[in-house]
């Protein structure tokens, strides 16, 4: 039996349903452990999602069965769940969800929308992007530890050219940066520039580090991708869970903390209590990046 229970968010009220549900069987949680999460890291989350397409990956079945990406936001949504036009695809234009209150994640939450997806352009600009991002992807044996110690290559790079950069755990395997822009650049300009610090680092520590995509040439080694910048795609939310056995999320680390982890002293993974618990004490460490103006080598 599929009992609701009625909740009002802000001004907003929500019928929930199946909230004794468990979403990930190897934990027991539930779905509304996921939507208490997702009410409770909003207005942190928020921000970094308002004014975006948001593609949603829901797992209704939890995560032990296969979920789905939904980029055109349901029919059946609310009235004041909004949307915008994305990207798109062969069919032509997208209305993609618009998650800019807190309802709005709860709404989804509701859904078994567990990882929201997010692209670098606001909806209002799409071929803008407000940020630069390097996803550094393990090819097994390497892990964690080695995306930190590429992270902290990259940051040097990016030092050399008076540029900042803030880290956050994938919340599954690996490690992504994010270079604020927040001023005029193409997809191609933010494109380019990560590959060329990629190949950079790739020439000097081939043992390490490729931007080849082919499978082949990665075990072992840290991919940058670089790729992550193109137009049409998106990567997985700051704050999002992620459809693992266990509910880790996507969590903002300092970079003592990146450092840690390159040593060995730190493991970098934050289930949802923990990440709730981080912003208790520290705010929002990835607010820069939605604030902080700086332009591309060659840039404006």
């Amino acid at each position: 039996m599929n009992e609701r229970t009625t909740v009002k968010v802000g001004d907003r009220e929500l019928s929930l349903g199946n909230l004794h549900k468990v979403l990930y069987p190897a934990v027991g949680t539930t779905k509304g452990e996921v939507i208490e999460y997702y009410a409770r890291i909003a207005p942190v989350m928020i921000p970094h999602l308002t004014g975006r397409c948001i593609t949603l990956k829901r797992f209704p079945d939890g995560v032990d069965k296969d979920g789905f990406f939904e980029k055109r936001c349901p029919k059946h949504r609310p009235e004041w769940v909004g949307t915008a036009v994305g990207p798109g695809d062969r069919g032509g234009d997208i209305g993609y969800c618009r998650m800019d209150e807190p309802a709005s994640l709860v709404w989804a939450a509701n859904m078994a929308a567990l990882e929201l997806h997010v692209p670098m352009a606001l909806a209002a600009d799409l071929e803008t992007p407000c940020a630069v991002v390097f996803d550094f992807d393990p090819g097994a044996p390497a892990a964690m530890k080695e995306c930190c110690e590429v992270a902290l290559l990259v940051r040097d790079v990016l030092s050399s050219v008076n540029l900042h950069g803030f880290a956050k755990t994938s919340g599954s395997k690996g490690l992504q940066l994010y270079v604020p822009l927040n001023t005029p650049c193409t997809h191609q300009q933010a494109a380019d520039f990560a590959l060329a610090v990629g190949q950079l680092l790739e020439h000097q520590h081939r043992d390490r580090v490729t931007t080849t995509m082919a499978k082949a040439v990665r075990p072992g080694k840290i991919f940058v991708d670089w790729s992550q910048n193109a137009r049409f795609k998106t990567t997985i939310g700051v704050y999002s869970l992620r459809a693992r056995s266990e509910p880790t999320c996507s969590a903002p680390v300092t970079w003592d903390e990146v450092a840690e982890c390159a040593q060995g002293r730190r493991v970098l993974r934050f289930e949802w209590r923990d990440l709730l618990a981080r912003v208790d004490e520290h705010g929002d460490l990835f607010e820069p990046v939605l604030t902080m103006s700086q332009s591309l080598p060659g840039g404006s």
